[in-house]
């Protein structure tokens, strides 16, 4: 009777654990998809003449050199946590300017310029990266006479 009794118990945990199972890897699909929803997202990036109010102000691709200087404005929603994130600037194919911004929680914008002489006529690039060098965004522009 004593051995019924302990292969009727045992039979019992069993069944209660491999109910358990799936319960517990639906619960971690809840969580990773809960935490990817909360991952760091880019919402707009682009170059521009300033910023005004907070926004960009004369957006394009190709910028005279007589104006001088040019922003690279980001923005993203969410920002699950504080964290900063890189502007790396390149002529041609030579980074020229690496830039760290830092952002707060829930949605965040930021800027970073560059002022320009003669000489950097032509071909620019802005890399918006995280920490881990994970590229974002490229934004890719010209500085023309």
């Amino acid at each position: 009777m004593r051995y019924k009794i302990s292969i009727l118990f045992l039979l019992f945990f069993f069944i209660i654990f491999c109910l358990s199972i799936p319960s517990y890897s639906q619960q971690d699909e809840k969580k990773s998809s809960a935490q990817e929803s909360k991952k760091l997202t880019l919402v707009r990036a682009v170059m521009c003449e300033g910023i005004q109010d907070f926004k960009p102000w004369n957006q394009a691709v190709v910028f005279s050199i007589s104006i001088g200087k040019v922003s690279c404005f980001t923005s993203f929603d969410p920002v699950p946590e504080t964290t900063y994130i890189y502007h790396n600037w390149y002529y041609r194919e030579s980074l020229s300017k690496r830039m760290k911004l830092f952002l707060q929680p829930h949605s965040w914008s930021t800027f970073s310029s560059i002022q320009f002489r003669e000489a950097d006529k032509g071909l620019w690039r802005v890399e918006i990266t995280d920490p881990e060098g994970n590229i974002f965004h490229i934004v890719r522009f010209s500085i023309t006479d």
